[in-house]
């Protein structure tokens, strides 16, 4: 959870033209798997996509990932560049001390990830939904451990078999004192 506050300030409405007043505002915020079907309920596109937001879907997703409810809806639309990257850092933080060795990951090749999708890995792994509310980066990250505790185990090969099954054999005879 990310709790900011942001200082009272007066801008100018050129669409009203007139001088508008903030009063400080606090903002309570959390990104999450309700945050992100939230937007993306709104906006009818994936949210963990390559491509860029526009500043009005990145100050609703801000929106979306506030979890206070007395804010002034004028506050989004003023929030500065400093808060914008506070958000982001925010966001791109794993939340976690779980790392993974990806070095044969190549980008962009994976699925389209939606809500939807996370939700159904929720399901296929178990995961309580009230998960939901924890920080995206951490419950993604929950689910790539079920995803490789889950994974079959991979096979031998032929010759690697074939070793394993020689070293056991000269083992047992050794411990026997045998020939064969």
């Amino acid at each position: 959870m990310l709790q900011m506050v942001i200082p009272e300030r007066e801008f100018f409405d050129s669409v009203k033209q007139e001088f508008i007043y903030l009063k400080e505002q606090r903002l309570v915020l959390e990104h999450s798997l309700i945050s992100i079907s939230k937007w993306e309920s709104k906006w009818k596109k994936p949210f963990l996509s390559k491509e860029g937001k526009t500043i009005e879907e990145s100050r609703d997703y801000v929106r979306c990932m506030t979890l206070n409810k007395d804010v002034d809806p004028s506050v989004y639309a003023t929030l500065s560049q400093d808060v914008f990257q506070r958000i982001n850092s925010y966001i791109e933080d794993s939340m976690t001390a779980t790392w993974f060795n990806e070095k044969n990951q190549k980008p962009g090749n994976g699925p389209v990830i939606t809500s939807e999708l996370i939700y159904y890995w929720m399901v296929a792994f178990k995961i309580p939904f009230e998960c939901e509310k924890w920080h995206l980066n951490r419950l993604l990250t929950l689910i790539k451990v079920c995803e490789l505790k889950n994974a079959p185990k991979k096979k031998m090969k032929r010759k690697d078999i074939y070793a394993h099954n020689a070293a056991l054999n000269a083992a047992r005879k050794r411990n026997l004192g045998t020939n064969g």
